[in-house]
């Protein structure tokens, strides 16, 4: 997944063509897409339609947005490469050869960006105007931003104040000092159906304004990105690097997305991009506007997707609820009684399905609500109650899951061997967890398990990424506190005919997650 960096929005009107005729507001000044400013005539059957008046009219309230980055880097220009130790040794910069040395050097990075008001307020992507690891190619190293300028289609610049930004919808709300600004509005998503033509606006690779048109071609999509607001609108409008932050528009000439994300194995467009649907963007932006913080629910649950293998060794319905893997101390979910190896299938009675996550549910109801939560526990369903908190800020979060070291393994060290049930089951060899192996994995002391010591590759234990080193915690939700734990476990499953068994597995310090795995015919 790649991020593009800026779009407006196209539209194209469903099957046929339409001419558009458009109207200049009269007296006070009013958005561009106002209401009546736009009209659809009936095209004629078979005719093209074009999007000159359309793209006329919406062009003026589309900005580029352009992002000047101090990035620390090292000296040596060769590291990282074998050629890295000659030049510290040998001709680096400094006196010890620049080894470790750090420059700062500067990089610019370009965006889109639309104005939403005529006194100078720009909705762009957090991303956009934030510092990361590296810009543009210039380099490894942490960049701080030191300036963000709005550049309008006259090429007339501002420089931008950042108003208030949110990271987890990847939102943020710049302030210009200018009047009398054309702008336009969001429109309502909601009504948004799949094969509905849009039209994006936008500042690819730099080149300044550029209008692509395509279609809606999915709703609700998840894309991996995380979070509450992984749930996009799909189009086929070209998108590229530097689209990102622009508008997406309908045939009416509304905002109904914010292009933010590609799918790209190259960099380029093939013809999959993703925009942030303006009914979860609008409230957000009010609320940047209006100088508070984004307030979203939160039960402190770790959650995953029920998969086919995960379904089949519960015995549950595919594509329905979510797995608990963690439960947070002290949270909404704690205090409800709500436990590790749950399956939440209902939230405030909403079906939990792939295009309605528990994460966006919650996120959207209001803090201190007391809702039903319907889940299933060793088979049987039941229906606690919690009251939503509020979601913790995003750098709290992302240090409660910060992932630990992704090779550390034992060294084999003698120990028990699996018995041959487990190993011709699953296609893993396990051993005992000992203090000293428990050291080198980087768990802590209380971690209770068995510890995959070889794995046969055919199997689908390796095909869903288990590794020599991965602690099994339990299968089918039974502890594993020993071999013969888990070999009667898997023994149990295979008699009653099951195709799967569910393990919870911990890799280093990282947090428990659950995986199916198949059992072997």
């Amino acid at each position: 997944m790649r991020y593009a960096y800026a779009i407006t929005g196209a539209l194209i009107a469903g099957g046929a063509a339409a001419a558009l005729t458009m109207q200049q507001p009269v007296g006070a000044q009013v958005a561009q897409n106002a209401p009546g400013t736009i009209q659809a005539a009936a095209p004629r059957p078979g005719a093209p339609m074009s999007f000159a008046d359309l793209a006329a009219k919406l062009q003026p309230a589309v900005v580029n947005i352009s992002t000047t980055q101090r990035i620390s880097v090292d000296a040596n220009p060769f590291a990282g490469t074998p050629f890295g130790d000659f030049f510290r040794k040998f001709g680096g910069q400094g006196g010890e050869g620049g080894g470790g040395q750090q420059v700062t050097r500067e990089a610019t990075s370009l965006g889109s960006g639309f104005i939403i008001s005529a006194d100078g307020y720009v909705v762009t992507n957090n991303h956009v105007i934030s510092g990361g690891p590296g810009a543009q190619g210039q380099g490894q190293g942490n960049a701080v931003v030191s300036s963000i300028k709005v550049i309008m289609p006259d090429r007339k610049e501002y420089d931008a104040k950042v108003i208030g930004r949110d990271q987890s919808s990847d939102l943020a709300l710049l302030k210009i000092e200018a009047k009398d600004l054309p702008f336009v509005e969001f429109g309502d998503s909601t009504r948004t159906r799949v094969g509905d033509w849009v039209v994006a606006i936008g500042n690819p690779f730099g080149l300044g304004g550029t209008v692509t048109a395509g279609i809606v071609s999915a709703l609700h999509r998840n894309i991996g990105l995380g979070g509450a607001y992984d749930r996009y609108i799909q189009t086929d409008a070209s998108i590229n690097q530097g689209n990102s932050g622009g508008p997406m528009f309908d045939i009416n000439g509304n905002v109904i997305g914010i292009n933010t994300a590609i799918f790209s194995p190259t960099g380029g467009n093939v013809g999959i991009g993703f925009a942030i649907p303006a009914e979860q963007a609008k409230p957000v932006i009010e609320a940047l506007k209006g100088g508070g913080r984004v307030k979203r629910g939160y039960l402190g649950v770790g959650i995953q997707p029920v998969t086919d293998d995960i379904a089949a060794s519960l015995g549950l319905e595919k594509n329905r609820g979510e797995i608990v893997s963690r439960v947070e101390p002290g949270y909404a979910a704690a205090r409800a009684g709500i436990r590790q190896g749950d399956v939440i299938v209902k939230v405030n009675n909403q079906e939990i399905s792939p295009d309605n996550t528990l994460s966006f549910i919650v996120a959207n109801l209001p803090i201190g609500s007391k809702v039903p939560l319907e889940l299933i526990r060793e088979g049987k369903r039941m229906t606690v109650t919690a009251t939503v908190g509020e979601r913790p800020a995003d750098d709290q979060l992302a240090a409660a899951d910060e992932d630990g070291d992704d090779d550390a393994t034992p060294t084999p060290n003698g120990g028990a061997t699996t018995p041959q049930a487990t190993r011709d089951t699953l296609g893993v060899t396990l051993q005992t967890l000992t203090p000293q192996i428990a050291s080198q994995l980087g768990l802590s002391s209380n971690v209770r398990g068995v510890v995959i010591s070889s794995i046969d590759p055919s199997s689908s234990a390796a095909s869903e990424g288990l590794q020599r080193g991965d602690v099994i915690l339990s299968i089918n939700q039974r502890p594993t506190l020993s071999i013969q734990d888990a070999a009667t476990v898997v023994a149990a499953a295979k008699s009653a005919g099951r195709e799967s068994v569910l393990l919870l597995v911990q890799r280093g310090s990282r947090p428990p997650a659950y995986i199916g795995v198949k059992i072997k015919k």
